[in-house]
């Protein structure tokens, strides 16, 4: 039986792309799921699929950059399922552009999203985590949080952040806690939509030609969740073939 079947798999940012491909793999394990995201037409036709397909999940609103909205998010997954096994921190964006256009509102917005939510996510689910003595924490970083690119200083800067976190969890986990961090190279998701400089645009767009699929990522999450409890995956770096940096 797989070490997925019945765990209770939080995601957030799981209205598309690598979030909801990875709650389509999940559910067809086993996995009883909480699924987060903004647009929730999309998360209701996410769960409709997985229960048609007979898996578990339910769904709540949430934009991260709210902390009683993923505490409220963190307390369903309790109300439903009695316990939390895995938190999949997965909600992002990256609206690049280069520090001399001053895009403060996109700065602010990326370290809302990207720094704050993780923590925030995390904050919600340690305690349950902490008196189950199990849990599992999944932060999505990305190969931005690994090497800088020019345009990218501020996204990047966010992602080295998720980076710290993960091995911040890691070491203060006391044996209890497994945390892994992963780090997607180009993914065809909507991540480069949220792109308003035109030149960064189109730099991220030459290198998002070759991008793969999300069920990559969704099958190195897998993977993660998959190994016996005594077996902890901290870092992945998943890139397409062809990406060179």
């Amino acid at each position: 039986m797989s070490e997925v079947n019945e765990k209770v798999v939080i995601i957030t940012g799981a209205s598309s792309g690598l979030g909801e491909a990875t709650a389509k793999m999940l559910a067809s394990k086993g996995a009883r799921l909480v699924l987060a995201a903004r647009r929730e037409e999309r998360l209701k036709k996410l769960v409709e699929h997985i229960k048609e397909q007979g898996g578990e999940a339910i769904y709540r609103t949430v934009d991260v950059t709210y902390r009683d909205q993923v505490e409220a998010l963190a307390e369903a997954a309790r109300n439903e399922f009695g316990r939390i096994d895995v938190l999949i921190n997965n909600a992002g964006l990256m609206p690049l552009a280069p520090l001399d256009e001053v895009k403060v509102d996109e700065w602010d917005q990326m370290i809302d999203v990207n720094i704050k939510g993780v923590m925030y996510g995390v904050g919600a689910v340690l305690p349950t985590m902490r008196k189950q003595k199990s849990g599992h924490i999944i932060n999505l970083s990305s190969v931005a949080g690994h090497v800088v690119f020019p345009g990218s200083a501020v996204y990047c800067a966010t992602k080295f952040a998720v980076k710290a976190i993960s091995e911040g969890i890691r070491q203060e986990s006391e044996g209890e806690i497994r945390a892994t961090n992963i780090s997607p190279g180009a993914v065809a998701t909507e991540l480069t939509d949220h792109i308003s400089d035109k030149e960064s645009k189109e730099m991220a767009e030459d290198l998002y030609e070759d991008a793969i699929d999300s069920d990559a990522i969704a099958r190195a999450i897998t993977f993660a969740i998959e190994q016996p409890a005594e077996v902890d995956v901290n870092e992945m770096i998943i890139r397409p073939t062809k990406q060179e940096l």
